[in-house]
């Protein structure tokens, strides 16, 4: 019998996760509250599978198959049968909180609710739910087709099935795992991230060396595939104040306060790869 996932949300994430799903053989339901939404992450998907299609990494039959056993629907309610469920919706607790609130009444006893979020606790995801226990995070990476790891985190009270589940799940889908035992805000890719991007903002703002230059140091001397601010177009500079916002809120830490530099290119819409502009010109 095909295993089920949900996936909530159908952004770059959520598509993403998805179509590795599919891939690998799960039926995936993929819900978001348009129709508008839902196109855009199909779309996607498609363009995706036609890439690997095209390089000669995926059969044209395989990419159809897959395809055919992902369905789109802005029910929520879809998500009743499913086997796990990952949330992969904007970066705000009180979002997070609505869905996995409705999830945890619709959902079966022993459905596992994860989360893609990268930066807040699932300790508070968890609070919102009747079983705190079933929830985990299941942490992705953009873009998810390509990156291979996942970060699994354990809740204050994530339990070790659900945990074991999360991390079966995962394997299942191609990725290699590490595990957060301790539900830090950030994790333990994200307090990196961000903590080596707001240092590279600063050094850029106040004129220390060129945004090339910086990059180039991280890739050269550290062998890092990307430099810290190449890497925060990619992510999008947005997502990355949101990051570090919700890390230093957390923990009153200075080295996540996000630089002025990059709340300034967020109000400009200087964001990365997406708006054409960020620390580069794309």
């Amino acid at each position: 019998m095909a295993r089920k996932l949900a996936v909530i949300g159908a952004g770059l994430m959520g598509s993403g996760i998805a179509q590795v799903s599919a891939q690998a053989g799960w039926d995936v339901v993929l819900r978001d509250v348009t129709d508008e939404a839902l196109g855009r992450g199909l779309d996607g998907i498609r363009t995706s599978y036609d890439k690997f299609v095209s390089k000669g990494k995926l059969a044209a039959a395989d990419a159809k198959a897959a395809l055919a056993r992902i369905t789109a629907t802005t029910d929520l309610e879809a998500a009743a049968d499913a086997d796990i469920v990952v949330e992969a919706v904007f970066e705000k607790l009180d979002v997070k909180h609505e869905i996995f609130r409705a999830l945890d009444k619709i959902v079966r006893p022993d459905t596992v609710l994860a989360s893609n979020t990268s930066a807040i606790p699932i300790t508070k995801i968890a609070a919102a739910t009747e079983h705190p226990e079933r929830v985990v995070g299941v942490h992705f990476f953009s873009p998810v087709p390509m990156m291979q790891l996942v970060e699994l985190v354990r809740g204050y009270k994530t339990s070790d099935e659900t945990l074991a589940a999360a991390r079966e799940f995962s394997e299942s889908v191609g990725k290699t795992c590490i595990v957060v035992n301790r539900d830090v805000a950030g994790f333990v890719t994200t307090r990196l991230i961000s903590a080596l991007v707001v240092e590279a903002t600063k050094l850029y703002e106040s004129g220390v060396a060129t945004a090339e230059d910086i990059d180039l140091a991280c890739r050269l001397g550290f062998g890092h595939a990307m430099g810290p601010l190449a890497t925060a177009d990619l992510t999008g500079v947005d997502i990355l104040l949101h990051a570090t916002g919700n890390i230093y809120t957390e923990t009153q830490d200075e080295k996540f306060a996000p630089p002025e530099l990059m709340r300034r290119m967020v109000d400009a819409g200087d964001i990365g790869r997406k708006s054409g502009q960020g620390f580069y010109k794309h």
